[in-house]
Formats: structure tokens, sequence, C-alpha cells
């Protein structure tokens, strides 16, 4: 094998995964540092609004609510259905756009701060690991060593809590699918008046137990696709956390009182060790590094300690490794922040002038005038109405210009919340105050007694049937 072929051998094997394919269980040392306390900070804050976002309301509903069985959603107590579609996939092309945006320039950020995949494994999960077990290496003895009573009472206890914890991961989830006051029916009514919800509380209990307490790193390297889009996304100029080779190479141990040429780099593996997905950062941008920052906090410590710069593990782009350089506004950068502010703008000029209610009236296809009592003509005219609120909506419609008659056939014009309204409308006027074949007309829509909306249209009559 030449020195190429065995640098980048790396690339042709997972951390995971032994050279027989079996699964190698990775134990990270727990990390501590500048950027790991600020990490756990976001996370508080983050898992704080998780939890307590579905007990939100605002005048009585729900600050966030993602009903996909009903397609209903609501965002910030603002009720959203199927009417506001475009909205919604204007919505989530901006927020994909956001997520290149960030790539683009800062890299796999939104998977080592935000991901709730990280937040709930580093933030949660591994810190009770650490409490109950201890450090990686009492983790490795306690899994390796003979079955005692230590070991059974340590993981019995770990993974009640694990399981115990899935499951309010699950009813916390659901709430957001059903709303809270939902799921508490469910949780107080007998189980057999709501098997449908309790299956599904069981089966999602049962997935995040299965994530978190056993397939953990392997939801990032083998399942997530985000780490494989990366590849495409990141270019030289992308920041990410990267190793300086410049500063570090040649590595070598720190001997006393020896002259030496060597870099920074002591070959401590430590940076390895702390690793979540077990991989060694020093050879480059991997799939597998999710930006947790760990091994930053762990080399500016080991920096610290021989006396020699920190920031030999840092957030940083290949270009300013090279050049010392950092270009954060590149021209595709640039680019993809100028379409995200055009989609963020129109989707905001959308939500602003986005009215409560949708009414719509037109004059009832292929069919005329027709004669009425008293020297009269009448349209016909269709009315459809989309309620957009939580509340009822009763209407009323009024005839404004000209003077004549509006009838509502076959609807009292009470429109239930989400919920859309055909009716009939007829419209009779008098032969006398049609002076040509089109009249324009002016009706008032009223909702609980107040104007909501005058609609402008057009009576059609011929002059020739107005009686002499």
């Amino acid at each position: 094998m030449n020195t190429q072929d065995s640098k980048e051998g790396f690339r042709d094997i997972l951390a995971n995964v032994t050279e027989d394919g079996d699964r190698k269980w990775i134990y990270p040392k727990k990390p501590s540092g500048k950027f790991y306390n600020a990490r756990t900070a976001v996370s508080i804050i983050l898992l704080l609004f998780l939890f307590g976002a579905p007990f939100l309301k605002v005048n009585g509903h729900p600050f966030l609510l993602f009903n996909i069985l009903e397609r209903k959603f609501v965002l910030f107590g603002i009720l959203f259905g199927p009417h506001d579609f475009y909205i919604f996939v204007l919505l989530m092309i901006s927020v994909f756009v956001s997520i290149f945006l960030f790539t683009v320039v800062y890299g796999r950020l939104f998977c080592g701060w935000v991901c709730p995949q990280t937040i709930f494994l580093e933030m949660v999960f591994r810190k009770i690991e650490y409490f109950i077990e201890g450090d990686a290496s009492k983790q490795k003895r306690l899994d390796t060593g003979p079955m005692t009573k230590e070991k059974i009472f340590k993981k019995s206890v770990k993974h009640i809590i694990f399981m115990g914890l899935s499951f309010i991961i699950s009813n916390t989830f659901l709430a957001y699918i059903i709303g809270v006051d939902s799921l508490f029916q469910i949780i107080t009514d007998p189980p057999s008046q709501h098997l449908g919800g309790l299956a599904a509380i069981s089966i999602f209990s049962g997935i995040f137990y299965f994530v978190f307490s056993s397939f953990r790193e392997q939801a990032c390297v083998l399942v997530c696709p985000y780490g494989r889009l990366q590849s495409v996304m990141l270019d030289a100029n992308s920041i990410v956390i990267a190793y300086d080779n410049k500063r570090g190479e040649p590595r070598g141990k720190i001997k006393k009182d020896v002259e030496q040429s060597n870099g920074d780099c002591i070959d401590c593996h430590l940076c390895v060790d702390v690793c979540p997905t077990g991989i060694d950062i020093r050879n480059g941008t991997q799939l597998e590094c999710v930006n947790c920052t760990a091994c930053i906090d762990e080399c500016n410590t080991v920096m610290s300690k021989v006396k020699r710069p920190k920031g030999l593990i840092r957030y940083a782009s290949k270009i300013e490794i090279e050049t010392g350089k950092r270009f954060i506004f590149t021209p595709r950068a640039i680019g993809y922040t100028i379409v995200l502010i055009i989609l963020f703008s129109i989707t905001s000029f959308m939500m602003i002038n986005r009215n409560n209610y949708e009414i719509s009236l037109l004059r009832t296809p292929g069919l005329l005038s027709q004669p009425q009592l008293d020297n009269k003509i009448s349209n016909l005219y269709d009315l459809k109405v989309v309620n957009k609120t939580f509340e009822p909506l009763q209407l009323r419609v009024e005839l404004v210009k000209p003077f004549g008659e509006i009838k509502v056939l076959g609807s009292d014009l009470l429109i239930e919340p989400q919920a859309t309204e055909k009716a009939k409308l007829l419209v009779v006027l008098s032969l006398d105050i049609i002076k040509s074949l089109k009249t324009e007309l002016e009706i008032n829509v009223y909702s609980n007694n107040e104007l909501t909306e005058t609609i402008k249209t057009s009576f059609l009559g011929k002059i020739e049937n107005r009686t002499k």
C-alpha cells in the first residue's frame, strides 16, 4: 500500500463497525469545556421549549399544532388549513433553503447544536449514562465484566429511566400532533376507548427507546440523509470543525529536555476518545462528524496543559487553514441568501395579508336571467365561504347597490371552524332600474353584524325583455 492509500484508508471503514461487519460499540469520553457548556445551555432552552410548547395557548387555542391527520396546523396561535397549503409549501421551501445556506457557510452547525437526535442523545441520555455507569472506561469495564449485582442494578436502573424518558418524549410529540387536550383525554380515559392512541404511544415509545439506548450514532451515520447532503453542499470556504494540519503536523510526543521539530499535535488521541461517532477529526471532514465540538474542547484543554496556543482544532474552512483568511460570503452563499430573502419576503407578505375568511361570489355559469313577478328579473349566484378561524362564523348578506332583493337559498350561512360552506344567492332587481345588459352590484357581507367584505359583481339582464 502506498503512502496516499494509507492516508486515505480511513475512508474505507466505519468507526462503529468491525472488520467482520459487526457493530462496534462507541464509548465516548465525557466531554467538558467552553463549547460543551454553551451547547448544554442551548439544549436546556430548546428542551424547555419542546416540552413546554404543547401546553402554551393563545386565546384558549394551541400555540403550536401539527395535526397531519386532519390537515390542521397552528403556528404561533394562527390556524392554517388545507386552503393555506401554498403558504405551508413556501415555509417548507424557506426552511430547506435556510438549512442549505447554513450548511454552505457553517457546515453541520444544525446537527451539533439544534438537531433533536443530538440534543436528546448527548444532553439527556448520555448524561444519565455517565451519572449511573461512570465515564467511558468504567462503562466499558461494566459491559465486558461478569454479571454481578452491581451490573444488574445499574443496567436495570438505566434502562428503566430510558424507557420512562422515551414514553415522555413520545407523549410530547403526540401532543404536537393531536393537541394536549386530546392527549390528556387518552391518558385519563379507559384504554379500551383509545386503542389507536395507546398503540401509537407504545410504538413511538419503543422507537425512541431503541434509538437512544441502542441505535444511537448510527441514526446520524446510516439513516440521516443530511450527512450525505453535506458532501454536495460543502466547499472549501464552508466553516466546519477542522484540524489545523499546517500547525499540528508532524505529530509527536513531547520529550522533556529534548529539542524537537514536531508540530503542536502531541498525538494524545483524546480528540478521538471524546468523539460520539468515533472518528479521527485529524483525517479531515467526514460524513460521520456531527459538529458537536467535543474534540475542540478536549484539544484546547490539552493545548493549555502543554502551554501551546488553543485552536489546533477549531471552527474553520479549508481555505482558512491553508491561507489564514476566512471568506464567509462567497458568491454561492450570497446566491442562497438572496433566494432566502426573496422567499421569506413573499411568505411574510402572504401571511401578513392573509384573511381569516375567504369569500367568493360568482354568477352561476350557464344560467341567464330569470323572469319574476311584478316586472322583475333575477340572477343566481354561487357563494363560497372558507372559515379559517377557531370560531364558528355567522354571515349575513345585504344588497347595497342598486336597490333590490337578495335571498339566501338552502343555507343559513353558519360556517363551522375550518369549514367550507357553499350557498346559492338569488338577486332580484326591477326591470325599471336596468339600463344596460350589465348592471354593477355591490353586496356587503357581515360577520357577527360586523362588515367583513364588500363584493362587487355584475347582474345580467336583457333590456328587450322589459315590459312596455
